[in-house]
């Protein structure tokens, strides 16, 4: 493969896939990142905004994402929007081209966060970028570490050391911080005993978040420290696979589009996440690199001021008396035992019988103790989520089949193109 350095212009497209107003200042912040690293003047490379918006997440206009002030824009090579109307557009032209079905178009340019990204990794490959690096509008290009109790901050290269690394690398994947896990600073007592929360942790969780991991950032408040190690080093690392996946997430992630045959769509089953899981369980046979870079993650959206310049000393503990982190936290669990079955489906067919009614069993014992520790009953509905899933896993099994195939159909496409 080619190196940076010998590459004449290399096309760089940067993915946003956002529903939330605080879209434009991230962006801001990361262009002067950009900016100060060095890539706006780089005239080998040129930087591309791909920028899918969801109206109806935060009741948003348009202009919340599209209004981006001339001074940034000039510093950029070209902005593409990705709106309400992208997937009726795409769908038509595909069918045109005699390469998809209206049907097999849904199945790709659907509804929720793996639509988005699928719109904006689609996009990026039909304008022939050379690699694309997904980058969330609630992660900033910092990292935060702790010396004697206080907090460590330290602006972060996110762009250039994915541009470092990829042309040797089917993805690369960068290392995240600050409030990345939702669960909240617990006191355990009588209604919830510690042994208890570690086993509903475990029955919702995926292959890679063990309790001890969760334990340690519980008892830093909730907040993930960056790796002072990984901060001095340019050292990156091969990301092992796990029961049949390669675990990666959605955002601080970059993918290699020179060869469209080795990509993969995202897919989450209907009316859940898990887009960047799912896409894991596909990479077995793809080089994948942890890089050494972070984001700070601010989950709960309570560190704006951060891309103003102020560095707080103290980081605020998760508070499980807080309404909004309860709520919060409760929608998480969601998420995860949302996409529990089907995961569970891939990566252990031949055990997913007993695994799944573990995890039920699991959860009934659990989650009366949730419910009574947080004076939330909405808990309860998490092992009726459970459920409604595990119905459904093999069509959503098929579903995750069907969407790879007509993804493949649009990278042949693609691939007779060039």
């Amino acid at each position: 493969m080619r190196t940076l350095s010998e590459e004449k212009i290399l096309d760089v497209a940067i993915g946003f896939a956002t529903g939330r107003k605080s879209f434009l200042n991230v962006l801001k912040t990361y262009i002067y990142n950009w900016q100060e690293s060095g890539l706006v003047q780089n005239k080998k490379i040129r930087l591309n905004l791909f920028v899918a918006y969801d109206l109806t997440y935060h009741e948003t206009v348009a202009a919340d994402y599209t209004k981006i002030p001339p001074a940034f824009l000039n510093l950029v090579d070209d902005v593409v929007f990705i709106g309400p109307v992208f997937a009726e557009r795409e769908t038509d032209f595909l069918i045109q081209a005699g390469v998809l079905s209206r049907a097999e178009a849904e199945l790709v340019f659907g509804r929720g966060y793996a639509a988005m990204r699928n719109a904006i990794l689609y996009k990026a490959l039909k304008q022939k970028m050379h690699s694309l690096i997904f980058l969330d509008d609630d992660e900033y290009p910092v990292a935060v570490t702790r010396s004697k109790g206080d907090a460590v901050w330290g602006g972060q290269h996110v762009l250039s050391t994915h541009l470092r690394n990829i042309e040797s690398a089917d993805m690369t994947h960068g290392h995240h911080c600050g409030y990345i896990s939702p669960i909240p600073h617990l006191q355990f007592n009588d209604i919830l005993a510690e042994d208890d929360f570690s086993v509903f942790i475990e029955a919702i969780s995926n292959d890679i978040v063990k309790w001890e991991n969760v334990k340690k950032t519980m008892e830093n408040g909730g907040v993930t420290f960056a790796d002072p190690q990984v901060l001095v080093t340019d050292d990156y690392y091969e990301v092992p696979e796990i029961d049949g996946a390669k675990f990666i997430s959605g955002a601080n992630l970059c993918i290699n589009l020179r060869d469209p045959q080795r990509i993969f769509p995202f897919f989450n089953p209907p009316g859940a996440r898990g887009e960047d899981t799912f896409l894991s369980t596909c990479l077995g046979k793809r080089r994948i690199l942890k890089v050494p870079c972070y984001t700070f993650h601010d989950g709960f959206g309570t560190y704006n001021h951060l891309l103003q310049g102020v560095l707080p000393i103290h980081m605020k503990e998760i508070s499980p008396h807080d309404s909004k982190n309860i709520t919060r936290f409760y929608k998480a669990c969601l998420g995860w035992v949302r996409y529990k079955p089907l995961l569970l489906y891939i990566t252990h067919p031949e055990s997913y019988s007993e695994r799944i009614q573990q995890v039920q069993n699991d959860l009934q014992a659990t989650l009366p103790k949730l419910s009574a520790y947080f004076d939330k009953d909405d808990f309860m509905h998490i092992l009726r989520e459970l459920k409604k899933y595990h119905h459904s896993v093999e069509q959503h099994y098929q579903l995750f089949l069907q969407t790879q195939s007509v993804w493949a159909k649009v990278m042949d496409f693609f691939d007779e193109r060039k």
